[in-house]
């Protein structure tokens, strides 16, 4: 970016056999300073489709950005569900690579197709929501063309951004959202990445009827387990699902996290919503990108059907709803809509609004001036640019001590101390706090992968397998959903580990899926080591651990040698 220069490179051979966040941190921890500036010259962003990713294996549409985060400070990748991954890698491309940082005025576009790659100025798109402008640009390209692009808070350089892809219907709602990647790309004056996969030769299988015969496997096992078949959870009820089953544990943080449950809390869940998304002719279910066959998407519109905004996840709900005491689907709807508009997380939005509700900026439950807020942040307001840099940055801007983070990162929707599994993961992943990163409720709540209760402290073995198993899934580009099929069905395990031996012609077993994902973590690891992360970096916020979590009476109890026990280090 400095010099406003694309080229074509051949990928290296000792990474041959990486894709999505495998390649993503490997890059980064080679070629980026760990003690770095996230926001200077010397950081690097880069978008990796998964190795599987534009095959015609299922639910494999996902990419991985990856940098140095302003937000954590540590190493980052952040995972979205889209067309564009799969038309980058049916493109060939294994990753594009943004580094340096241009000291100009002017904000480009990096226009990319089959053999071509040029920036261009895209001054008029900037300072304008992204619903317009994904409009605009599908107008102007067509709606064939694919989209990354950041929004308004991120040209504040906020710590509270991501990077937005459009979904199948062109809206602005498929986020790598965490981690304020979306600054690091604005810091170097990339407005958007604008794709054509045109003539693109389409992934190469090096075993062709290995891959058929591992996909196969891998969909049966998604099209018979409960969670992921055709009208099963997810499918019906997206993954809002989850609301009431996290409420009934007791677990389901509300008011900024001093209570786990509530009667109200039905009113915002999964089977509420797709009620009213029938009633309104929304969509329901709907795929985040072609062949996924859970299809726990959505799309979400005004009581009128129209002014669609896109997905309502559970996180996003939970986190603009029933953690700011907001039990409204609408207002929520509205809240989604200006996070995805501005270029925001919805988690650390929720969150952030959150704190200040418990700083006394607003009441909790005042959706009517949280949408203001939102304004604010539009505007670029001193107030604005406060609540976009995130929970933690807001918190201590007003005075609050109940500020939910571990490595700066906002919390998702489940509390530790109800739920300790996740606990341990939001303490000790190398991402911050992050429920992806090793999906404990799985098992503790779900009973998926065998049994956990989630109310014991011995939970290190727990969080380390499945971190492990998610680094591996992240690097697919499998969708992270597909867990709960592999983890109870050892033959859709084993189609997994076949179609990526289709792929790349290795001979993988499912016995290596535990060392390649602890290599995975330990490149993470080292890279926050290096950027000055010690184990007092893996532990949970001081009122977790002394606030009784009512009505379960619940504090976070997991020792620190447990934790410390997860990576042994």
């Amino acid at each position: 970016m400095k010099n406003l220069k694309t080229e074509f490179q051949d990928l290296p051979e000792e990474y041959q056999t990486l894709g999505g966040r495998g390649l993503t941190s490997t890059i980064i921890s080679k070629e980026v300073p760990p003690t770095c500036n996230p926001l200077g010259p010397h950081n690097k962003l880069i978008f990796a489709p998964g190795i599987v990713t534009g095959t015609k294996a299922p639910s494999s549409g996902r990419i991985s950005v990856g940098a140095k985060s302003p937000l954590t400070g540590g190493i980052k990748e952040a995972n979205a569900g889209t067309k564009f991954a799969q038309m980058l890698g049916r493109m060939q491309i294994a990753a594009i690579i943004i580094e340096g940082k241009n000291e100009g005025d002017d904000y480009y576009a990096l226009n990319l197709s089959q053999d071509n790659a040029g920036l261009v100025n895209v001054n008029k798109w900037v300072n304008r929501g992204l619903y317009e402008v994904y409009k605009e640009i599908f107008e102007e390209r067509g709606e064939h063309v694919g989209i990354a692009g950041v929004g308004i808070a991120a040209e504040m350089l906020a710590a509270n951004t991501g990077i937005a892809f459009n979904d199948p219907e062109g809206l602005p709602s498929r986020y790598s959202g965490r981690g304020g990647l979306g600054a690091v790309m604005a810091s170097k004056k990339l407005k958007f990445i604008i794709i054509d996969e045109t003539g693109a030769p389409g992934v190469t299988l090096a075993d062709e009827e290995l891959f058929k015969k591992g996909t196969k496997k891998l969909l049966n096992s998604l099209t018979t387990h409960d969670v992921t078949k055709p009208h099963g959870a997810l499918n019906s009820y997206g993954t809002s699902v989850l609301v009431n089953i996290i409420n009934e544990a007791r677990g389901l943080p509300q008011c900024n996290f001093s209570v786990g449950q509530t009667d109200e809390a039905a009113q915002v869940s999964g089977e509420a919503k797709a009620e009213e998304i029938k009633k309104r002719g929304g969509t329901r279910p709907h795929s985040c990108h072609p062949g996924c066959v859970m299809q726990c998407s959505e799309v979400w519109t005004k009581k009128s059907g129209k002014d669609p905004v896109g997905v309502l996840e559970y996180e996003s709900v939970w986190a603009l709803g029933p953690n700011c005491g907001i039990y409204d689907l609408d207002i929520i709807g509205e809240l989604n809509r200006a996070c995805n508009d501005l270029g925001m997380d919805t988690i650390e939005a929720g969150n952030t609004i959150a704190v200040a509700m418990d700083g006394g900026l607003l009441e909790f439950g005042d959706g009517e001036r949280a949408l203001e807020l939102m304004d604010e942040i539009r505007k670029k307001t001193p107030l604005g640019r406060i609540l976009a840099n995130g929970t933690e940055f807001t918190g201590k801007a007003f005075g609050v001590t109940r500020i939910p983070v571990v490595k700066h990162q906002a919390m998702p929707a489940y509390d530790p101390r109800a739920i300790k599994g996740i606990g341990v993961t939001y303490a000790t992943s190398p991402m911050g706090a992050d429920h992806t990163a090793g999906y404990a409720i799985a098992t503790e709540i779900m009973g998926v992968g065998g049994e956990a209760d989630p109310r014991s402290t011995k939970k290190a073995e727990l969080s380390r397998n499945l971190q492990a198993a998610t680094a591996v899934i992240d690097s697919t580009g499998y969708c992270l959903f597909t867990a709960f099929a592999v983890l109870d069905i050892p033959e859709g395990l084993e189609g997994m580990v076949e179609s990526v031996n289709g792929v790349l012609g290795t001979s993988l077993t499912v016995d290596d899926i535990g060392p390649l994902g602890m290599d995975i973590l330990k490149t993470e690891r080292d890279f926050n080591k290096a950027a000055g992360f010690t184990k007092q970096d893996d532990r949970i916020p001081e009122f977790l651990r002394e606030e009784k979590f009512p009505p379960s009476g619940e504090v976070f109890d997991v020792p620190d040698e447990e934790l410390d026990s997860v990576f042994g280090d």
